[in-house]
């Protein structure tokens, strides 16, 4: 399940990150034939209140002691417009050394990295390099409010004051462009961010979820 999967463009970026020792190519295709999708979900996930959850492997380079991470990147995810798109379209080779690094600041681990391009990358229509730069340069589009990204105590708020907060420090996305998704206790799962297959933004469909919790808990970096 995708909600989940941490707990255990058919059009091509054409302005990619460059990597060194990978191609300057344009982005290419996947030579098998891509499933259809709208958009996709930019998954932004709050690391203390995941490495917080009793269940899901916890990778010590994410929940490992003075971490200090606040959000990371769960996925770049392909996205219907009235459902979810297909996963694990495979095959999937693994991820490159280099492209792992370049990608390492925005996933905190290679096993991630690595389930990421095999779960939702191969449905992309991109090769593995352009993929990976789609998705850093999706994060890289975003900020974070840093009353959010870094607190230093436990913070409540419902989803939609979350939700506003996020629209307030990025005024060129719609506010629908945002929603949040929350863990059965009420602590914070993930913050996902919709846009085009140009990574320009857009207003979420009906099927990204939500957060049905009065109160959305935030727990501070550790």
């Amino acid at each position: 399940m995708r909600t989940l999967s941490r707990l255990f463009f058919t059009s091509a970026v054409g302005a990619c990150l460059l990597l060194p020792g990978i191609s300057d190519a344009q982005p290419q295709q996947r030579a098998s034939t891509s499933p259809q999708f709208s958009y996709y979900l930019l998954v932004l996930s709050y690391t203390p209140d995941f490495c917080d959850q009793p269940q899901g492997n916890k990778d010590p380079g994410e929940c490992g002691s003075e971490r200090h991470i606040g959000f990371v990147v769960h996925g770049l995810w392909p996205q219907g417009d009235a459902s979810r798109a297909p996963e694990n379209c495979g095959p999937a080779s693994p991820v490159p050394q280099a492209i792992i690094q370049a990608t390492l600041k925005y996933i905190p681990t290679e096993s991630l990295i690595q389930h990421e391009w095999t779960a939702h990358g191969t449905c992309s229509g991109l090769d593995v390099a352009p993929y990976f730069a789609a998705l850093r340069k999706a994060r890289d589009s975003v900020t974070l409010p840093a009353d959010l990204n870094q607190p230093s105590q436990k913070l409540q708020f419902s989803a939609a004051v979350i939700e506003s907060k996020i629209a307030a420090a990025n005024p060129h996305f719609p506010k629908a462009a945002f929603q949040t998704s929350c863990y059965g206790d009420g602590e914070l799962q993930e913050v996902r961010v919709c846009l085009n297959k140009d990574l320009s933004p857009r207003a979420c469909g009906p099927r990204v979820g939500g957060c049905a919790a009065a109160n959305v808990m935030l727990l501070p970096i550790r």
